[in-house]
């Protein structure tokens, strides 16, 4: 199963791309997030790991699958037998950039998984994406 939010952000690809990689940030832009550790030190990049814990659920490792800077960042984690693989994509408009949210969720129990969160994790994406556009547009004042 698969969701998607796209949102128009007023601000430069490299700017939103800052506010991407500051995940440790995340708690501050989004009621979505409660806490986020860093596991791994140094800049985001494939096998990077983060601890983040979101309300009602347990904490769970995120691991860096891809950074293409300015432009993609990819993670996953489990949860239970399935895999939660969330994509950050940025795209360059002349209005600023297109900042599209993706959750899917694969493997054995996802449809089931899928169809009882479904709702939320919709709710979450455009949560967390209004988050990044609230950050990164204040930061052009």
């Amino acid at each position: 199963m698969r969701w998607t939010d796209t949102l128009e952000i007023d601000t430069p690809a490299d700017t939103l791309w800052q506010v991407t990689m500051d995940v440790e940030a995340l708690p501050s832009m989004t009621p979505t997030m409660t806490s986020v550790e860093r596991l791994t030190p140094g800049d985001l990049r494939p096998g990077s790991q983060v601890r983040i814990k979101q309300p009602a659920q347990p904490a769970r490792v995120w691991t860096v699958t891809e950074t293409q800077a300015p432009h993609r960042f990819v993670w996953h984690t489990k949860v239970g037998l399935a895999t939660m693989v969330a994509t950050h994509e940025l795209s360059a408009t002349d209005q600023g950039t297109t900042n599209t949210l993706t959750l899917e969720l694969t493997g054995p129990g996802s449809g089931l998984l899928g169809r009882l969160i479904g709702g939320k994790v919709a709710e979450t994406l455009a949560t967390e994406n209004a988050g990044f556009k609230r950050t990164a547009e204040a930061l052009r004042s």
